[in-house]
């Protein structure tokens, strides 16, 4: 018989839904019960395309022994991080704070009284396994722990709870100066530098953060030697395995410092990021076919499988599919690898070779006996690999790229074993909308709108931020999520930042076509959702933005503002450099004293911890560097395609007499730029001055 998550809107939640474990949402009757009854909670957050989330739902939580004993002595709670990050964001910070790192599933066992966590983990196997406890033994001991030991139980929870407040109320500091600057993304250049061993991601939040200090020369590091680590990681992911070589779009991450075999699934906020960095890194000269080759086809795979009728982003894909409809479990990969014998059926004997010349590709394989396809080298492909690669999307998808506009999703497992499926049996699609996540994509498509004067795929920007303003308010505020048409969980800090730096990418995006009517006023809109972000989220006491909002806090044990970026940036180093934005192209301070203040607010951990923070340094670089340039709208298309980090571009008919533009540089400008030599050269200069 299903449980309470049968009827959650979250696919992740019910996925849950037929355990034999009593699941609660995170809910107020769910707390009071708990506290009623004296039973700790068992807390556990993943999220749809987690593949260990997946495997621990298969095993620990359908086994009957371990459902029946967690019924009995904890009260079980389910959380889709997805939907509340804040949540996760407290949760994550205490378990890496009892065993020194995190991830998902993140297992927590909370007291009910306060909720304040006692012992946590993230995959517990059924039986003793890989170095870790069966899952019924862990929960036996916590409960008598918890039942017998109250001293050390209380010692324990009044550290982690004192750990939390203190990382929730950050020393300030004033010093924004240069050296900070240019430390912060030395560091982050340092951490792209490849080592021997270890998973890989893709690490967007440092990657753009590093390819600014390309203007500087920092910690002792040449302009070329930075330039040379971000080409280097723009092209591990667009010729490893972590790209998917014949339908596009970017899996989350390798687990090999080589870039070979991805963990399969595939984040949409991955894809709007690699897309900005990849358009940046065109932006500056380095124009890699590769990149524009990856580029165009996670667009293909963007329209063809993410997108909503309605016109907004789907937010992910699983890792794992059915080989075939009679398996009982899915497998992880199965949709992307190929075996030998089947390269050698689907492909001529001339085809194969070719992809043999251009991939890694064996008789033994890469992964497990599979093929997972990667690029030997840079370049344009021949087109008789190209040919191979189209008949092996035919193979894969059951038609031609050319002719397959759209591909619908399976929306859960029982969809995807069930429907008669022209190619292979694809991976779940999480169709839920994201407003982080949408914002993350727009930006990205905006960027290379605006970089190869992309009209289509601006298009394609443009439908999703309209979905987003005219569907996600309800009694005036923004929500978080749409499930096929219906708002879902008050907005967070993250999807305000994200929305307003989306709205002021698609601004400057739309000088590409200074002839065109833009329909929709960005500006104002990105003004419009700033003024609702500042009214819910700003601190006045301590300055920057807290994650939720007030009214939507009360039974969380702080009150975070998120610094510290993740595969996600962190809401308050992007939205810093909104404000500085926003006070370029309005002249009102009031924006710039905001950053200012936030900036300080965060300045110790920019001082203390940088290689926590890259969107802080990247919102300081705007700080520092903020340039305005004003120009008739028709020049503007010729600036706004090339890398220009800290400078906005606003249409000026009305300029000095004889100036072809005027180049503003924080509080004050040039002299009037006389020529369009003149107002390049003050351009660069400015994106370049130390102080």
């Amino acid at each position: 018989m299903p449980n309470r998550l049968a009827k959650a809107q979250s696919l992740y939640l019910r996925k849950h839904a037929d355990n034999p474990v009593d699941w609660w949402p995170w809910c107020d009757a769910a707390l009071d019960k708990a506290r009623r009854d004296g039973k700790p909670i068992f807390l556990s957050i993943g999220y749809s395309s987690c593949h260990w989330c997946t495997v621990m739902e298969g095993e620990a939580f359908s086994d009957a022994a371990i459902a029946d004993y967690l019924n009995q002595h904890f009260l079980p709670i389910k959380v889709d991080r997805e939907e509340r990050p804040d949540i996760d964001s407290i949760y994550m910070q205490a378990l890496q704070m009892m065993v020194g790192q995190g991830g998902w599933p993140l297992n927590i066992f909370l007291s009910p009284d306060d909720l304040v966590p006692f012992y946590g983990g993230t995959y517990f196997p059924v039986e003793t396994k890989y170095g870790r406890p069966g899952f019924l033994q862990v929960l036996q001991a916590l409960r008598q722990y918890f039942d017998t030991d109250q001293e050390k139980l209380a010692s324990v929870k009044a550290e982690i709870l004192q750990n939390l407040q203190q990382s929730a109320t950050l020393p300030a500091s004033q010093d924004l100066s240069q050296a900070i600057f240019e430390r912060g993304v030395g560091l982050c250049t340092r951490v792209l530098q490849p080592t021997d061993r270890g998973t890989r991601f893709p690490m967007m939040p440092y990657a753009l953060a590093a390819l600014r200090g390309g203007r500087f020369n920092i910690v002792g590091e040449t302009q070329l030697d930075t330039r040379q680590v971000c080409q280097q990681r723009g092209l591990d992911l667009v010729l490893g395995g972590i790209f998917d070589q014949v339908g596009g779009g970017f899996h989350r991450y390798t687990v090999d410092p080589t870039w070979t075999v991805p963990h399969f699934e595939k984040m949409l906020y991955d894809n709007g990021q690699i897309l900005e960095y990849l358009a940046e890194l065109w932006s500056i000269g380095l124009h890699e076919p590769a990149f524009e080759r990856a580029i165009a086809l996670t667009k293909t795979w963007l329209k063809r499988e993410m997108t909503s009728p309605a016109g907004y982003f789907y937010a992910a894909q699983d890792a794992d599919s059915f080989a075939t409809p009679d398996d009982i479990e899915p497998e992880e990969g199965a949709f992307y690898v190929w075996t030998y014998p089947e390269l050698r059926q689907a492909l001529s004997e001339d085809a194969l070779h070719a992809l043999t010349e251009d991939f890694t590709v064996t008789m033994a394989g890469n992964f497990e006996g599979y093929t997972v396809l990667q690029r030997r080298a840079p370049g344009v492909l021949s087109t008789v690999t190209e040919t191979a690669l189209e008949q092996l999307f035919q193979r894969r998808y059951g038609e031609a790229r050319e002719t397959l506009a759209t591909f619908p999703p399976a929306r859960d497992n029982q969809e995807a074993k069930t429907q008669s499926w022209p190619g292979r049996i694809p991976a779940v699609t999480d169709t839920k909308m994201i407003v982080a996540w949408n914002s993350l994509m727009i930006s990205g498509l905006a960027r290379v709108a605006a970089v190869w004067g992309d009209r289509t795929t601006y298009d394609m920007a443009t439908q999703a931020a309209t979905f987003i303003l005219q569907h996600q308010w309800v009694t005036g505020r923004l929500h978080r999520l749409n499930y096929e048409g219906r708002p879902y969980v008050l907005a967070q800090s993250e999807d305000y930042a994200l929305l307003i730096k989306a709205l002021l990418d698609l601004h400057q995006a739309a000088w590409q076509w200074p002839e065109a009517d833009p329909q929709v006023d960005w500006l104002q809109k990105a003004l419009a959702v700033q003024t609702e972000f500042d009214h819910w989220l700003w601190s006045e006491e301590l300055a920057g933005y807290y994650n939720i909002a007030s009214d939507a806090s009360d039974r969380l044990l702080v009150r975070e503002r998120t610094y510290q970026d993740s595969a996600v940036p962190a809401a308050n180093g992007i939205a810093i450099a909104n404000l500085v934005k926003l006070s370029l192209l309005t002249s009102d301070l009031t924006y710039l004293d905001r950053a200012e203040k936030s900036l300080q607010a965060f300045g110790a951990v920019m001082a203390q911890i940088p290689r926590a923070c890259p969107s802080l340094f990247t919102a300081l670089d705007w700080f520092r560097h903020a340039t305005l340039v004003r120009t008739p709208a028709d020049k503007i298309t010729q600036l706004v395609s090339q890398y220009t980090p800290t400078a906005v571009f606003l249409a000026d008919a009305d300029l000095p007499a004889n100036a072809v533009g005027l180049v503003c540089e924080g509080l004050y400008c040039k002299a009037p730029a006389t020529d369009w030599e003149m107002l390049r050269s003050q351009l660069e200069t400015s994106q370049q001055r130390p102080n």
